[in-house]
């Protein structure tokens, strides 16, 4: 089973290097003033991002999201391990729903699952707003009418998994024109709906 995790990057703080888990990176950077990190989905890019050094995150430009959308994110901690997911309004950042935790589930299930809240939230609402998630994964999956995760189903998740059947069920027998769009994290910082754990 392939695991979904992100890797840290310190440029700033006790030790600085790559670090493969929240736990480790923390504790390099907890209580050290203007610590300099941040998160990467995946190892080539920290270790590029760690070789070009420590830049100031790009302030949201004039191409950010300003209006009407929803902004959907989820936290797993583990991965596998306790998951939630929720939505955010985007201009007020109001938290439209919220669901978890969940046992044993992972950061990209959390995030497909999102997105169907999202469109099942409109379609019934008859809104069409735009959906942003940080996912691509998720947002394949999507498209694809399919979660196809690696995760193994387990007696502590299977109602995590029938959460999944019923997500799956509903893209297909639904028809929806609503956009589903990537957030660009390294332009426009993090997205309105993140928890904040990073």
């Amino acid at each position: 089973m392939r695991i979904q995790r992100k890797f840290y990057v310190v440029w700033h703080g006790r030790e600085t290097g790559i670090y493969r888990d929240w736990a480790s990176c923390k504790a390099q950077i907890e209580g050290v003033e203007q610590a300099k990190y941040k998160s990467f989905p995946s190892l080539e890019e920290a270790e590029q991002a760690y070789r070009s050094g420590w830049s100031a995150p790009k302030r949201p430009t004039g191409n950010r999201p300003t209006g009407e959308a929803y902004a959907v994110d989820a936290a797993c901690s583990g991965n596998p391990g306790k998951m939630e997911y929720r939505g955010v309004f985007l201009p007020s950042g109001e938290q439209i729903f919220h669901q978890g935790p969940f046992e044993y589930g992972t950061n990209n299930v959390g995030e497909f699952l999102a997105i169907v809240h999202a469109l099942a939230l409109q379609v019934n609402k008859s809104t069409h707003y735009p959906i942003y998630s940080d996912s691509a994964n998720a947002i394949t999956w999507i498209r694809k009418k399919h979660c196809n995760t690696k995760l193994e189903r387990n007696s502590r998740n299977e109602p995590l998994f029938e959460l999944i059947e019923r997500a799956e069920a509903w893209l297909a027998t639904h028809k929806w024109d609503i956009p589903i769009l990537k957030w660009e994290t390294s332009l426009w910082g993090e997205i309105p709906a993140d928890f904040g754990r990073k």
